[in-house]
């Protein structure tokens, strides 16, 4: 399922599909390929609807240092006529210093662009919805795989019964169970693990910080680390739900169903972000983005413990919305 490094001499490329977990990774794994290959590149990520074309203009424009640089372009199936028409422009002469990823949710709407990239050699990660039954069951057997354990199909089946659709959800619960059981995962492995999950996960941490609860983001943290959830699942599980939020934050619309159909998210999902998205602000969900970056990198290694990064990043999210929400209500009230 991961996306494989972009070659050497590829400086375009399209991410292209429904799946935003597949999205993900597809723009994780070009990231992780282009710091390996040039470790002190500039890296941008902006999101293509509303973006001024003048900013796009400044980031692609040739460096002055000549250092490389990664341009990622967000949601390009909803940017304006202009921005398209540059980024159309730009791909007829790519500058060979910088690596161009352009991410768009699937479907008809600004296509031409795809086409475009297509052309001028880009290369495309197919990115399409997992929907049907076994292609869930697959994507699972492939997480567990990749985290080193082998899962019997009535496991499968069991964990997808359990967990549902959402591929996140599944790759969080595929991990922790390999962790926790190791070898063969059965199906009274996945019992016992939804069992200990009633408890405290990932999600329930992120909930808690979302909503702005200090008291109870960092109670709920502490339980998480002392049953054994892993670091990682509940720094994406935190990623996950504040750029939900942030999307949802982004359209000018409040309506459940437009919003479900315009992200391709299940209602319940949106809801469930509408309702953690209350007392933001745009600025805010951008900062505990970029939060949220750094806490990945820290729990794979960067920091000395993650535990520490962990608790650090739950402050500082929360103090974020509570700062940056505040502003917001003022200036509204003026």
């Amino acid at each position: 399922m991961a996306a494989a490094p972009p070659a050497p001499t590829s400086r375009l490329r399209a991410v292209v599909g429904e799946e935003e977990l597949l999205r993900s990774r597809a723009v994780a794994a070009v990231r992780a390929a282009v710091l390996q290959r040039h470790p002190d590149a500039e890296v941008h990520e902006l999101a293509a609807l509303g973006l001024p074309v003048g900013q796009l203009a400044d980031v692609l424009a040739p460096s002055l240092f000549g250092e490389h640089r990664l341009v990622v372009v967000t949601g390009v199936h909803e940017a304006a006529g202009a921005l398209v028409d540059a980024l159309t422009g730009y791909v007829q002469d790519p500058d060979p210093e910088l690596t161009l990823v352009v991410v768009h949710h699937g479907g008809k709407r600004n296509d031409a662009l795809l086409k475009t990239l297509t052309a001028a050699g880009a290369a495309v990660d197919e990115c399409a919805r997992i929907s049907s039954p076994g292609d869930r069951a697959a994507f699972v057997r492939n997480e567990v795989r990749a985290a080193g354990g082998r899962i019997t199909p009535e496991a499968v089946t069991a964990l997808v019964d359990a967990v549902g659709a959402d591929l996140r959800a599944l790759s969080s619960a595929a991990t922790q169970l390999v962790a926790d059981f190791g070898g063969v995962i059965d199906d009274e492995a996945v019992a016992r693990f939804h069992r200990g999950q009633a408890e405290v996960t990932g999600f329930t941490v992120a909930e808690r910080v979302l909503v702005g609860d200090r008291t109870g983001s960092l109670e709920m943290l502490r339980w998480a680390l002392d049953r054994g959830v892993a670091h990682v699942l509940i720094a994406d599980a935190i990623a996950d739900g504040i750029r939900t939020a942030a999307r949802v934050t982004s359209l000018n619309t409040s309506n459940t169903g437009e919003l479900a159909r315009a992200l391709k998210l299940p209602p319940w999902k949106v809801k469930k972000a509408q309702s953690q998205a209350r007392g933001w602000s745009i600025e805010g969900l951008q900062q505990a983005i970029g939060v949220a970056a750094e806490l990945n990198a820290d729990v794979k290694g960067a920091a000395a413990s993650a535990d520490y990064a962990l608790e650090r990043a739950v402050r500082r999210i929360v103090a974020i919305r509570a700062v940056t929400g505040r502003a917001a209500r003022t200036r509204a009230g003026r």
